[in-house]
């Protein structure tokens, strides 16, 4: 057992995870003089989805003056699309600058957490065993940093490499190897670009496609990034421009579904260019409305498809052996290094850690047809904590660190409201959360997430976890300070 020097003095603040959710919370509480705080990282170094994904080709699909903090700009992103090392040495500068390597503890994985009502603090216990207690607990682990691996027969059999795209092998060299990759989402349409020329052959196992637009990337131009650099507004303005213009994108989601037709045309246009042959080209074109899935952005991922060494095999995996993939037309795909590119267990939102509340609730019970949460950040039951990027505050069409500079606010609102009013704890109301869901679930059945296809931003029963059904300004607005109305105060 270990003795009591360890039992640090009570946190006032305690947050989980350390991609953009975690280290701008902690600016922020910095930033409000809450220096009380310490931050825990289950990895080595603080990052997150930025430091685990580090695939070849891994980038931002979110323009980078748009995804990076608006109360930290960098005047010198070398593209208008920020590429992974990019964006995970802002996060390293962030940290730096800010001062906050002293309060946060990497190789801190949380295994469970247990709200103490009569002491009005939340117990935190580590892997290790080790013992934190806190006023306040955050989670920011956002969606998507558990990979999801896929349920194949056979697969403990294969012989060769086998790993997950967020998991990447640098050691392990593909030159003139026979690859396969399972799944065509995010990651892939990213890597495999960059695999390819390298490869003895490809195989690209697709359950469905994706619609892919094409990229609207280049370098900056060193006389842009003087400019940038001598008038900071001028970046400040193409961040406003460029908001404005993905929430425009946000009209076809939400309220004009028909202007996707445009999207699509675009879709249809690129395809052609880039693929001729007729039967690749027919097992590109996706069976579902556009929007439904993620939609994805590369220039380089259909002219990669129609090189000679690369093939897109659509039939089901029935089984894997030492050294190939069967499908279901019983054909044998023989393979050397078996690629995941199945992405993230993102319905399943503080998994696997264990979370009790009030009267030893258990978070994933009341979570077990879906999760939700009030504005995406408080959950009833489970009082003075609370959820960073939580249930249905993911985006289609903007950036999700604006989501997350509206969350900073709220949740430093409900820190100081603990404060001010001399409440012991902040318990979400019951009625006040369930009223929010039904309107939520209301308004995400009439957008285009919900036209007939399956997708990670849904629950296996079709409950709608993930996504925001609605623009960001609105979500803004409701966030901009709690109402203590809202909660049950125990004083």
């Amino acid at each position: 057992m270990h003795n009591n020097s360890q039992h640090q003095a009570t946190l006032r603040v305690l947050i989980i995870g350390s991609g953009f959710g975690g280290l701008g919370m902690a600016i922020q509480l910095q930033k409000a003089g809450i220096k009380d705080f310490l931050l825990l990282e289950k990895a080595a170094e603080v990052g997150g989805t930025w430091r685990d994904n580090s695939y070849p080709g891994a980038a931002c699909d979110v323009p980078s003056h748009l995804y990076s903090f608006s109360f930290e700009p960098k005047p010198d992103w070398s593209r208008k699309f920020a590429p992974q090392a990019e964006i995970h040495g802002y996060m390293l500068h962030c940290v730096a600058k800010y001062q906050l390597r002293s309060r946060i503890r990497c190789n801190a994985e949380v295994a469970k957490a247990l709200f103490d009502a009569d002491a009005a603090l939340w117990r935190v216990t580590l892997s290790s065993g080790e013992e934190l207690s806190t006023q306040v607990l955050i989670s920011a682990c956002g969606q998507l940093n558990q990979p999801a691996y896929p349920a194949l027969p056979g697969i403990e059999r294969f012989a060769g490499e086998a790993f997950h795209s967020a998991r990447w092998r640098h050691d392990v060299d593909l030159s003139d190897k026979r690859v396969a990759v399972i799944g065509s989402g995010a990651s892939a349409i990213q890597f495999v670009p960059k695999i390819q020329p390298q490869v003895a052959q490809l195989r690209l196992f697709q359950r469905s496609p994706a619609y892919v637009l094409a990229k609207p990337d280049r370098a900056y131009k060193p006389c842009e990034l003087a400019v940038m650099r001598r008038l900071p507004w001028l970046q400040k303005i193409d961040r406003g421009l460029k908001y404005l213009q993905f929430e425009m994108r946000g009209l076809a989601f939400i309220s004009l579904p028909w202007l996707m037709k445009l999207f699509r045309f675009s879709f249809e246009r690129h395809l052609r260019q880039h693929v001729s042959d007729p039967q690749l080209r027919s097992q590109l074109q996706p069976d579902y409305p556009m929007g439904c899935k993620r939609i994805l952005i590369s220039n380089d991922y259909f002219p990669a498809l129609a090189q000679a060494n690369v093939t897109v095999v659509s039939e089901a995996i029935s089984a894997v052996t030492e050294n190939a993939i069967v499908t279901a037309d019983g054909r044998e795909h023989p393979c050397d290094v078996l690629i995941y590119g199945t992405g993230f267990a993102a319905t399943d939102f503080l998994a696997p850690m264990q979370i009790t509340g009030l009267d030893g609730v258990e978070l994933d019970q009341v979570w077990r047809d879906g999760a939700e949460a009030y504005k995406g950040i408080s959950v009833s039951g489970f009082p003075n904590l609370f959820i960073l990027y939580g249930p249905n505050t993911n985006l289609g069409h903007n950036s999700i660190i604006y989501m997350l500079e509206s969350q900073f606010r709220y949740v430093l609102g409900c820190i100081e409201m603990l404060r001010e009013q001399d409440v012991r704890y902040l318990d979400i109301k019951a009625a006040v959360q369930q009223r929010f869901n039904q309107r939520i679930q209301a308004r995400s059945h009439r957008t285009i997430w919900e036209q007939g296809c399956s997708s990670w931003y849904k629950t296996a029963s079709g409950k709608s976890t993930n996504n925001w059904p609605g623009y960001t300004f609105t979500y803004r607005q409701q966030t901009r300070a709690p109402e203590l109305s809202d909660y049950d105060c125990t004083r």
